[in-house]
Parts: C-alpha cells; structure tokens; sequence
C-alpha cells in the first residue's frame, strides 16, 4: 500500500473545489451542446429546453464509443516507427512510449474515407453528440475509479507529486498514479493525444457533411474551422513525442481532471465553432477569410516556432539552429533559454495558442460570445497554467529562475501580461 497525505500544496480549491469541477465541468459542457443547437445561442441563458432522459442515453451511442476507444487503443498497439523514451521517474527509470499518433490519424481518416464510399451516413453523427457525450462523462467516471483503486496498490515512486493528499475526493479528481500502465499500455499517454484529439476533428468533419447536405454545400466558415483546427490537431500528433515533457506527463497524476477533459471535454467542446456554424450559418467575404488565414498562420508560426526551438534545445543544446541562442546555468545543471522565442516572454507557445483561438472563432462572426467561449475558457486555461508553471519553476531553479523573470519579465503576452 501506498504511504497517505503527501505534503504537496492541494490545488483547485482542495477537496471542494474538485468536487464542484467534477460537477461543474461535465454541466458546462452539456449547457454548450445545448444552447449551440438553440436559436438563440447564448452562452449565458439557460437552454430553452432540456433534453428529456432518454435522449441522453442510446445503446447505439454507448456501442458506437466504445467501438471508438477500441479502434484507437488498436491503433496505439500497432508497431511504431520510434519509441521514445519519457522523463525521468523517482525511481531513475524511464518509461517508453510508442510514437505513432499521427500514423492513428491517418489510420482513422482512411477508414472513415472508406465508410463515406460505402455509404456510412457521417453527418448522423451530428444527432449522437448528447449521448455521446453522456457515455463519454460516464466513462470518465468509471476510468478515474478504476485508476483511483489501481492506485492504492502503486509503490510511492508511481505516485504523482499532488495526488496523494489522504483525501479521497480530491485524490479521485486530480489523480494518484502518475503513470498507470496495463503491461505496456500507458493510459495517460494514450488518452492524452488519440481518442479525444482524434473525436474532435471527427465531429468537426461530421458537422461539415451534415452542412453540406441542408444547404448544398459546406460554408466557407465551417471550412476555415475544420481546416484550422485540423491543422492543430495533426500538427499535436506529429509532434507526439513533444507531450512527453508537458506538466500532464510529467507532472499530474491521472484521474478524474484528465480523463474527463482527454475523452470528453476535448472533442465535445473544442468542436463548439463547428456546432455553432451549423445551427447558425455565417456569411464570410473572401477578403475577410483571408485576414482570418493570416491570424491563424501568425498564430501558428509563434505556437510552433517556439515549441520547436524548446524541443530542439532540449534535445541537443549544441544543434546549430539553437547553438546560439542566450542561457542561464541552473544548480540542477539544465540551462534556461532567454533569447529567441523564449527571451520574448515565458511563454510564447501559449501566446500562439491564444492567437489561433481567436481565429478559430472569428468565422462564426461577432453577433454570438458562444463561439467565443473557447477563447475565453483557455485564456483562464492558459494563465492557471502559467501560473502552475511558475511556481514549479521557481521550486526547481530557485535563484536562476529569479533571474530568468528578471530577464523575461512578461509571461505571455509582451508588454501587456
């Protein structure tokens, strides 16, 4: 059995706090499936109408999830072209991990091209999303569960640094194993880039065809979204070795939080814009698409540009493209980057990211703040993370992490925050 009451500081508010997420969290995400489909589509009006029970449940919904969870797990299990090696664990061992998510996207997209050809009604899909996201809600549930029991059998060294308080309920929420493993199967990893990522430029496509066949032809609006959100997410999987440093593998321990937000808060709210634009259509002008396209392509050129320039030194510090860039030594003896992309601010990846957000929903006009919800959920987002960022910093780095913000003293947006 594992050790109780770990002394890391509780986050979110503690036991509470979780407790009101994991209630909060799923009835957001059920309020944004509903008013989409609303004529009004306010984002903060109550739905006109609520669904009646048994629109929230649909044994084809649950056949059709859990076919999804086990085509993508099939996916995660077919030979990868590299494995990868993830940080260093307490214990100084190294987990590795198949590096095969985009080759699951391309996988995913010729069976769906397939199923077009042949008849499958994609733009059904569009009438599922209620009770798919219910099953998805309950699967969360049901996972965190079995994780939270597999946990108490974990060693210590399994456990993640801030979720092993001795309290069940915010233990269940933020998670106690930092990387629970069947055999070789990684669930976090594998929740973290593939069902979710993968589900939500799905319905996007769905949501698409469903356009499609009520007004002829796709809109020039739903176009630029899937577009651009299909280029996040493709560019997310080839990239896959990248997550292998983020704070969700690193740091958090796997439960509710990740679960929900991997399988169902992903591909059911991130496609929101798409929703919107289909109970909604929105005129769009050529010249103004193409602003949009410029937003997005800045957007995108930061958010990689700097994502690439971390791996990249990460990696090999003496590659030439970084060779150059300015540092400051650290006692743990790593060097922090204060020149290029991340002299600019601390955090000029989630400056990209907040860019393309906002082009992500200027397609669907300004006569709604719903569509806009995204921008505004992964502002918070973004800036609860930075601020999760810093303090985990300034404990690793001490005094070269003071220098460093004395250095770079914006954090994500230059001159502003």
């Amino acid at each position: 059995m594992a050790p109780q009451g770990s002394r890391a500081p509780l986050e979110f508010g503690g036991p509470l706090g979780a407790a009101a997420l994991m209630l909060l969290l799923p009835a957001t995400m059920f309020h944004l499936l509903l008013v989409a489909r609303s004529g009004p589509a306010r984002l903060l009006g109550l739905p006109p109408h609520l669904p009646a029970p048994e629109a929230l449940w649909s044994p084809g919904a649950l056949l059709l999830w859990l076919t999804w969870l086990g085509l993508q797990a099939a996916f995660y299990l077919l030979p990868a072209h590299k494995m990868a090696e993830g940080q260093e664990l307490k214990d100084k061992s190294r987990l590795r991990y198949p590096i095969n998510g985009f080759q699951a996207l391309v996988l995913t997209a010729l069976l769906v091209g397939l199923g077009v050809s042949a008849g499958l009604p994609l733009g059904m899909l569009t009438e599922m999303l209620l009770p798919l996201a219910w099953v998805a809600t309950l699967t969360a549930f049901i996972f965190s569960l079995l994780l939270y029991l597999k946990a108490l059998m974990a060693p210590a060294s399994a456990l993640a640094p801030g979720g092993n308080s001795g309290n069940p309920v915010y233990d269940f929420f933020l998670g106690r194993e930092l990387n629970p493993r069947f055999g070789s199967f990684d669930c976090k990893y594998f929740c973290e880039l593939r069902p979710g990522l993968i589900g939500w430029v799905l319905i996007n496509l769905a949501l698409l065809v469903q356009e499609a066949e009520l007004l002829g032809s796709p809109s020039l609006a739903m176009w630029l979204v899937n577009g651009f959100q299909l280029l996040y997410v493709g560019d997310a999987l080839w990239h896959e070795e990248a997550v292998l440093t983020t704070m969700d593998i690193t740091h958090d321990g796997f439960g509710f939080m990740l679960a929900f937000g991997d399988l169902a808060w992903v591909p059911f709210t991130y496609s929101l814009q798409a929703q919107f634009l289909l109970y909604h259509p929105q005129p769009l002008e050529l010249p103004t698409a193409s602003v949009i396209c410029l937003v997005n392509a800045v957007g995108y050129y930061i958010f990689r540009g700097a994502n690439s320039q971390k791996n990249t030194f990460r990696k090999n510090p003496s590659d030439p493209r970084v060779a150059g860039l300015e540092t400051i030594s650290t006692a743990t003896g790593k060097q922090l980057l204060v020149s290029g992309w991340w002299g600019m601010v601390r955090h000029p990846n989630y400056l990209g990211d907040l860019i393309m957000a906002l082009a992500w929903s200027l397609p669907c006009g300004v006569s709604h703040l719903l569509p806009y919800f995204y921008l505004l959920y992964f502002t918070a987002l973004l800036v609860h993370r930075e601020a999760r960022d810093e303090q985990q910093c300034l404990q690793k780095y001490g005094l070269a992490w003071h220098e460093y913000c004395r250095r770079v003293p914006y954090r994500i947006v230059p001159y502003i925050y």
